[in-house]
């Protein structure tokens, strides 16, 4: 798939006021300051379609941006740490959760997570919640150029072998990237196009 186009449509904190075009449309969630500005825009090819920033936390709304004229590429909030009141951070989890649960229009969510790290307990948990509450997903490991291909090899399997122990029967779709110099970028984009010709299919 090539992006042609890529514009920001809105951002908001209430389900209800998100884009009423039924279009398939992808979430973006991490860890706070996991790369997930950077990975969105790796993909569009855009350089600031997201912000960057190196304070974790700066994404606070749910940001709506439409891809091609028939997707939407939509970035979550971080969840984990924020350098946010103990308040807001509970507003921040509730509508992303109210979005997961409630977006009919949802088709795929990717959850991201540094490849340079052992599994982390607040992804594992936002994982199994992802499983209980039967949303599609997954996972997308980012900052891949910091490690050797064996370091790469071997977090990845420590994951899934975390996984396959817990509540899962099978592991979910992955996907390695790295934003600096592209990697998966080709994969993830045409897992999406493969995604929405199914979508679009079902819709006939």
């Amino acid at each position: 798939m090539k992006i042609k186009s890529a514009n920001f449509v809105m951002s908001n904190s209430n389900v209800a006021n998100c884009p009423k075009e039924h279009l398939p449309e992808y979430a973006f969630i991490g860890r706070s300051n996991v790369g997930k500005s950077s990975l969105i825009n790796m993909l569009t090819q855009r350089k600031s379609l997201a912000k960057t920033s190196g304070r974790p936390g700066k994404t606070q709304l749910i940001n709506h941006f439409k891809i091609n004229e028939n997707w939407f590429l939509v970035d979550l909030p971080g969840y984990g740490y924020a350098r946010v009141s103990k308040k807001d951070k509970k507003t921040f989890q509730k509508y992303i959760t109210d979005y997961f649960i409630e977006r009919q229009q949802l088709v795929c969510a990717f959850v991201l997570i540094d490849i340079r790290h052992e599994p982390q307990k607040v992804d594992m948990e936002f994982l199994e919640w992802m499983g209980e509450n039967q949303i599609p997903f997954c996972m997308i490991f980012t900052k891949a150029d910091k490690l050797k291909p064996k370091a790469i090899e071997n977090h990845v399997n420590a994951y899934i072998k975390e996984l396959l122990e817990g509540v899962w029967e099978e592991a979910p779709n992955y996907f390695v990237t790295s934003s600096t110099n592209g990697m998966g970028q080709e994969e993830l984009l045409g897992f999406i196009e493969e995604l929405n010709t199914n979508f679009f299919k079902a819709l006939n």
